[in-house]
């Protein structure tokens, strides 16, 4: 039996870090201080971990391999965190619009529609979580709400096609 279908690793195999959320290169990696405060929320928890794994009783290989999959994680949580742009919604200009951190309910248009009402947050990439109203700013739904009023229609792509949305309330 070929090794593939076996969970059998051994000393020589490579730690594969996680990779964290896509940011597209070259965009700025907004966060909203919730999701700021979750990044370093999650450095702590990775920091217990490392002293957790070099106090735990494993064989030197498990615990180079932890340690390793540890630290790298870290690497790269430190590098997201270091590269953040703190961006505060409440600070916004203009707050009849949609940017950053607004939190948009879009309605269906009636009768012209199968969609249901959605609210919906716009966040970092690290924050995102669709199941929660939670979406990224580089998603192509926020980026067809960037900009829009209350009134102002939304094409939203389905699976059944493109379908219109009207932004019903805008919060910060």
């Amino acid at each position: 039996m070929s090794r593939a279908f076996l969970k059998i690793e051994s000393a020589d195999d490579p730690v594969v870090i996680p990779a964290r959320a896509p940011l597209p290169p070259g965009v700025d990696n907004y966060v909203t201080p919730r999701g700021l405060s979750l990044l370093r929320a999650e450095l702590a928890e990775l920091e217990t971990e490392r002293v957790m794994a070099q106090t735990e009783e494993h064989d030197e290989t498990e615990r180079t391999r932890q340690l390793a999959l540890i630290n790298g994680k870290v690497n790269a949580l430190n590098s997201r965190i270091a590269s953040a742009h703190l961006v505060n919604p409440h600070d916004h200009p203009d707050q009849n619009t949609v940017r950053f951190g607004a939190t948009v309910t879009l309605k269906p248009r009636p009768g012209k529609t199968t969609l249901p009402e959605r609210q919906l947050t716009i966040v970092g990439v690290d924050e995102a979580d669709v199941s929660h109203g939670l979406i990224a700013f580089t998603a192509p739904l926020a980026h067809a709400m960037q900009g829009k009023k209350v009134g102002d229609p939304v094409m939203v792509r389905t699976l059944k096609g493109e379908d219109m949305l009207v932004v019903a309330s805008i919060d910060f």
